[in-house]
Order: structure tokens, then C-alpha cells, then sequence
């Protein structure tokens, strides 16, 4: 694992070290700048945003509300301050086994996304639950996000809801739907992405009224817009949702 990276897992397996690359390893732009905030989640931003972590935090909300997002931009917070981050989709590294979680307690951040994904899986279960021990006696602080709140009796394993619970937990709501428009304008102005006021209402009107659809969408505009040397329009809208 690279010093002030997140893009690179290194783990060891059957003794050997061995540098893992998966396809999540992709360089992205996540940012607390261009997170729209709802105010419903300044307190949460206000905690993760501003400072390096200093205690263990379990986020929960429904999907599509920027829990994947979030956890990034904290990877890449952390990574512009040459700390060591691991950013784990659960739904994509549990295929690989739990060896994956093996001696990576010496990073400065682990964000683990996705946890009801372990829910009923005894092996990973405990694989967290050993990682949670496994940093309690170092720097190392872990995040954990779920669609499903922790202060429920979730896990098989009472040991792991037990230390789940203790952690601090906060909701991360949805963008409101009346701060819809603004969060589209926000994104695309980040983005310096060309959307007038006719387009951003027929993009509000016609596709998943949610910002992580709304974000593929503009991002994909782009690119069209890019390739075919036009603007974004009602008809190149049409041509992508």
C-alpha cells in the first residue's frame, strides 16, 4: 500500500505478500467540496469533513444516498494528507475471501461500504469482528457504512453487533427533494458542466429523482456532450436517460 494512497490494497495471503489491484483501484475525484450538503447532514459533514478521524463511526442510509461517495471523498481527504486509506466494497471483495482483511490494521483508515452485505455470513462476520480488535491498539480508524441501522440486532454474531453498537452512529439522509435542483446545479457547476435551467428541471422531471443517479447522468452528459461538440440539450438528455 502506497504512504498517502488509497488506490492499491497490498495484502497476505498464505504467507506471501502480494499486491492486490481490483477494479474499485480506479482513481476517482470524490470530494467533500462537491458533496452536496443537505442540511439535514451538516452535522455528520462537519465531523468527517474537517478533521482527521479520532474515533471509530458506522454511517447507515437508505441506497443511493452517498454513502459509497461519502467514504471516498474521506479516503481522498486522508490521502491529501499522506495518510494510508482502504476503501472496501463489501459487495465486490466478498467474492475474494476473508484473507482480504488480513494484517491491513496498519492503516491510518479503513472504510469498509456495504456491511449488510456480511449479514448471515459467519466467516465474514467474524473477520470483521477480528479487525475491529485488530485496531483497537493502533492509530487505525475504521468506517463503516450499512442500509441498515446498527443499533439493530443485524449480525449472527452477538460480538459483532455488540461492538457495533458502541461505535458512533449517524444517518445519512437523502437529498430532500426540494433541494434537488440546487444539489444538481451545485454538482454540475463543480464540474463546470454547461446545464440551463429548462435542462436541470426536465433532467428533475424525467429520471431517478436521487444524486447518485442524477450524478451518472450529468457525468455522462458530458462526455456526450464532449463527443459530439454540443451542448447539453433537452434532445441530448433524451439520447441518455
Amino acid at each position: 500500500m502506497q504512504k498517502g494512497g488509497w488506490l492499491v490494497l497490498t495484502n497476505t495471503i498464505m504467507n506471501k505478500p502480494k499486491q492486490l489491484t481490483f477494479p474499485w483501484s480506479r482513481p476517482n475525484k470524490s470530494s467533500f467540496e462537491s458533496f452536496y450538503i443537505d442540511p439535514k447532514n451538516s452535522l455528520l459533514l462537519s465531523i468527517i469533513g474537517n478533521k482527521i478521524l479520532s474515533d471509530d463511526i458506522y454511517i447507515f442510509g437508505i441506497n443511493n444516498s452517498g454513502k459509497t461517495y461519502l467514504l471516498q471523498s474521506l479516503c481522498n481527504f486522508y490521502s491529501k494528507h499522506n495518510k494510508t486509506a482502504l476503501f472496501l466494497p463489501i459487495k465486490e471483495i466478498i467474492s475474494h475471501g476473508v484473507g482480504i482483511l488480513d494484517s491491513i490494521e496498519n492503516s491510518d483508515l479503513i472504510c469498509l461500504d456495504g456491511l449488510e452485505n456480511i449479514i448471515a455470513n459467519e466467516e465474514w462476520e467474524t473477520a470483521v469482528f477480528n479487525l475491529i480488535n485488530n485496531t483497537l491498539n493502533n492509530k487505525c480508524r475504521l468506517v463503516f457504512s450499512s442500509s441498515i441501522e446498527g443499533s439493530n440486532n443485524i449480525f449472527s454474531l452477538p460480538d459483532l453487533d455488540s461492538r457495533i453498537k458502541k461505535l458512533q452512529s449517524y444517518e445519512l439522509y437523502p437529498v430532500d427533494d426540494a433541494n434537488l435542483e440546487n444539489a444538481l446545479k451545485h454538482i454540475a457547476n463543480l464540474s463546470s458542466i454547461n446545464l440551463g435551467e429548462r435542462e436541470a428541471k426536465y433532467l428533475l422531471t424525467y429520471s431517478k429523482r436521487n444524486i447518485s443517479d442524477l450524478v451518472n447522468i450529468l457525468e455522462g452528459l458530458d462526455q456526450l456532450s464532449m463527443e459530439k461538440k454540443k451542448r447539453i440539450s433537452i434532445p441530448l438528455i433524451k439520447e441518455i436517460i
